[in-house]
């Protein structure tokens, strides 16, 4: 059957169109209404559950449970992010300044949801679109496709029950998911929230359309030994092992001080972690096993993606101990296309390396990030606030977490106060058009209203300091 998307695509443009402008006209009150009975409808916990195992069935990845989990920390915090905030007419006033702000909508967004999150992602970002009075249309990944479609259905429930129209949120029928889909929605759509693979987000970038995408994630995190190993391990094996590794922003290479490496080491053992050590056998079957085809591309075997440790060990042949959570692969070699486990992995496998100094881990974390990473997040465990300094200051990353479990942290949690985000934007570094998490706000325009005021022009002497103006005499 020949399918024109362009002409299905329309369709689904016309009916946001005609949703929005309902409402276009909808109060604060009216606005939150909404949000909170999404957010309370999808968190409850055998619906948040039955979206997480259907997503599991349908794309053979990740963990149920930790998806429900995902349901209830991203959905449940997006919308405690936006109670009781403005974002319908006057929301800010300078009386100073004589200026007046005013929240105003930007009409139909296309939202790119991954496979690797495809249980929350529809969610958040359908709560970022009814917050802004927003018709939102979402495109998922081929294998959560079904998944996309349910999630949206009750979605679309849930306003008929409150008297809304139903096409302020739409899917694609799950019979039209495909790349070309997408990429007609990219085009015809006011705005493009883009969560998924590099080439989808570069796609959404020249679509013509103002977008906000994210970069690609290869977390590195330094651990000094200053801290207790015993912690830390448990953190990054959490971490790590949560949903199985779907997430972009888990640990994906960890650089540990030698005076702290084999106490590490252990401690990581005690926690459901695995060693394969450099130059040996098992390091070459599991390099073949997760890049089989050509490392030098790192293009992951599919197989292995949202694995557990235990499957992905069984299918590179080795043995791990029963009960392993990571693994994790010494390498104290070179970076780059030739050594692909400096990349991501989008598994609970992670490159483990040593570092001499701080200065020396530094430097591998610029070598790292400078193959795959730039912009995304790092982490480091340790007492010393001048590191941390340091790494704020000189590491090309928007977000530092400082003695927390990365995927668990740097896209928003209960414990820190990064934004809860489905959306991490990674910067010029991660060629991103912004740095921070992505929520409800940046799906606003905003009207600027200003009166007269008094003047505040300031004469030279008040405006350049003395030495200055001297030296132009």
């Amino acid at each position: 059957m020949s399918i024109d998307y362009n002409e299905y695509v329309a369709d689904l443009v016309k009916k946001g169109r005609a949703a929005q402008q309902i409402a276009e006209d909808y109060d604060q009150a009216r606005v939150d209404q909404l949000t909170e009975a999404v957010a309370y409808a999808l968190t409850i916990p055998e619906t948040a559950l039955k979206f997480g195992e259907m997503l599991v069935e349908e794309s053979g990845m990740g963990v149920a449970a930790d998806k429900q989990g995902k349901m209830f920390s991203k959905v449940k915090g997006s919308y405690a992010q936006m109670k009781g905030q403005r974002s319908v007419g006057l929301c800010a006033v300078d009386e100073k300044m004589g200026m007046e702000t005013y929240a105003r909508s930007m009409g139909v967004v296309g939202a790119i949801i991954p496979v690797t999150n495809g249980e929350a992602t529809p969610v958040v970002k359908s709560l970022m679109a009814l917050k802004t009075r927003n018709a939102i249309i979402l495109a998922p990944h081929p294998k959560a496709r079904r998944t996309n479609w349910a999630v949206t259905e009750r979605i679309r429930s849930i306003l008929k029950k409150y008297g809304a129209p139903e096409d302020l949120v739409q899917a694609v029928d799950p019979d039209y998911v495909s790349v070309e889909c997408s990429q007609s929605i990219m085009k015809q759509v006011d705005f493009i929230l883009a969560t998924g693979g590099t080439p989808m987000v570069r796609q959404a970038y020249s679509s013509g359309n103002p977008t906000i995408g994210v970069g690609t994630g290869n977390v590195v995190c330094i651990v000094d030994g200053t801290t207790d190993l015993d912690t830390v391990a448990d953190m990054l094996v959490r971490s790590k092992s949560f949903d199985y590794a779907t997430s972009c922003s888990t640990e994906n290479n960890i650089i540990v001080f030698e005076d702290a490496y084999d106490g590490f080491v252990k401690a990581l053992a005690k926690q459901g972690g695995h060693l394969i050590k450099d130059g040996t056998p098992e390091k070459e079957k599991i390099v073949k096993t997760i890049w089989p085809q050509t490392p030098e591309n790192h293009d992951l075997n599919r197989h292995i993606v949202a694995q557990s440790a235990e499957k992905i060990a069984e299918l590179a042949g080795i043995t791990v101990p029963a009960g392993t959570k990571m693994i994790m692969v010494e390498e104290n070699s070179g970076y780059g296309n030739s050594f692909p486990l400096t990349g991501e992995k989008l598994s609970p496998v992670a490159e483990l390396r040593k570092a001499k100094d701080f200065d020396d881990a530094v430097q591998q974390t610029l070598n790292i990030l400078e193959y795959q990473g730039k912009g995304h997040s790092i982490g480091i465990h340790t007492v010393h606030d001048e590191r941390v300094r340091h790494l704020g200051e000189k590491i090309p990353v928007c977000k530092v977490c400082v003695n927390l479990p990365q995927s668990l942290s740097n896209s928003g949690s209960w414990t820190c106060g990064f934004p809860m985000s489905m959306t991490l934007g990674c910067g010029t570094w991660g060629h991103n058009s912004i740095s921070w998490n992505a929520t409800w706000k940046d799906l606003l325009n905003f009207t600027y209203v200003a009166r007269p005021i008094p003047s505040w022009q300031p004469n030279d002497a008040e405006l350049f300091s003395d030495a200055v103006r001297a030296a132009f005499q």
